[in-house]
């Protein structure tokens, strides 16, 4: 039996949250959000970027922060 780690949430924010491209990412999301009149209004939308980095609009919440998380194993 495996027992699961707690994870360290500060220690995430030391690696990645703290970083200058992490930071001018959100600041540029955030941004958009308010020249559009979107930011913190609670419509559950997040500006999204596509592939080739520019922001393409919004989509939902849950659906944007899902593309960060790592693919399903195939258990068999």
């Amino acid at each position: 039996m495996r027992v699961k780690k707690k994870r360290d949430y500060k220690k995430e924010y030391e690696k990645y949250g703290k970083t200058e491209a992490a930071k001018k990412y959100r600041a540029e999301l955030n941004q958009y959000n308010r020249e559009n009149g979107t930011y913190g209004n609670g419509d559950k939308k997040d500006a999204a970027h596509d592939s080739n980095g520019k922001i393409s609009g919004y989509i939902s919440a849950s659906k944007n922060r899902a593309h960060n998380r790592p693919a399903k194993r195939n258990s068999k």
